[in-house]
């Protein structure tokens, strides 16, 4: 049973959360439910994939919407490279794609010089797109979080420094925040938790040795495509104390829907995101949000 009551101020720790969406240029349907979520619900923030087939539409976006704080969604797998196949050609196929064999493509960064200097232009590419737009830039992340794998980590850290990167997604979930009552599943994601913390303490030691900012926890691993209005509802009563980014993958019904997502799954999300019972609780339990530059130090 939940304590609906207001939270006291004078002896609880503030509550911050940053609600953030990825895929940002991903489609026309990715960038109208970032749009709509940010204009009409509680959207915070957007990761940009600058080298996606909607990303000037999506910048297009961010300048009419000042509010909406934005970041580089760093795509090293599974998605479009920004430089030419000629310039990358281990990395990418003839159409310029990066590879969708994660363990392959991990392998081949971590083991080949050759590959990891390209993989090193690949991201320097990208933070200049990203520069090249104007917009401020709020935080980094990586699409399947890859930036989990040390080689494409110590890259971002090093020529994310030089762009004045200061926060960066550290991608680490409580197994059972964001689990209803009565939800099977809390035995695998315990055991994922366990076998993932020492890698997770780890890069988190990374982050915070090269002073980039990270929140206390992630919500949204374990249900990906799966946040809806209930599941967001149930995350805000129980959040703990700190701070904590909760991410989405929203989209339109119209048009093609973000992979490996259905549309209905991102609509969902969309639909989670403008509830107007969360906005409820957000005033009610006094929890604040915004973007990682919005936000304060949590003592």
């Amino acid at each position: 049973m939940y304590d609906d009551s207001p939270p006291q101020p004078e002896t609880q720790r503030l509550k911050q959360v940053i609600f953030k969406a990825d895929d940002f240029g991903l489609s026309p349907a990715v960038n109208a439910g970032i749009e709509l979520a940010h204009r009409e619900g509680v959207l915070d923030a957007a990761s940009l994939m600058v080298g996606a087939a909607a990303a000037a539409e999506a910048v297009a976006c961010a300048r009419r919407n000042p509010t909406l704080k934005v970041g580089l969604h760093l795509v090293v797998v599974a998605n479009r490279a920004v430089l030419p196949p000629a310039v990358i050609p281990d990395l990418v196929d003839e159409h310029g794609e990066l590879s969708r064999d994660f363990a392959r493509a991990g392998f081949s960064y971590f083991f080949l010089p050759r590959v990891r200097r390209q993989l090193a232009a690949e991201i320097r590419a990208q933070f200049e797109a990203f520069k090249a737009t104007g917009l401020p830039l709020d935080h980094v992340d990586a699409h399947h979080h890859l930036h989990l794998h040390p080689t494409v980590l110590g890259l971002l850290i090093r020529i994310g420094r030089e762009y004045g990167v200061r926060a960066v997604r550290l991608p680490a979930e409580p197994p059972l925040l964001s689990i209803l009552p009565g939800e099977t599943g809390a035995l695998s994601r315990r055991l994922v938790g366990a076998l993932l913390g020492p890698w997770i303490g780890l890069v988190k030691w990374r982050l915070r040795r090269a002073g980039m900012r990270t929140t206390d926890r992630v919500i949204g691993l374990h249900d990906t495509g799966r946040m809806s209005a209930p599941r967001l509802r149930h995350i805000l009563r129980v959040l703990p104390e700190g701070s904590a980014e909760i991410f989405f993958h929203p989209a339109v019904s119209e048009g093609p829907g973000p992979w490996p997502l259905a549309i209905e799954a991102s609509r969902a999300e969309l639909d989670a995101l403008l509830d107007p019972e969360v906005r409820e609780i957000l005033q009610t339990r006094q929890i604040r949000h915004g973007g990682f530059a919005d936000l304060a130090p949590v003592g």
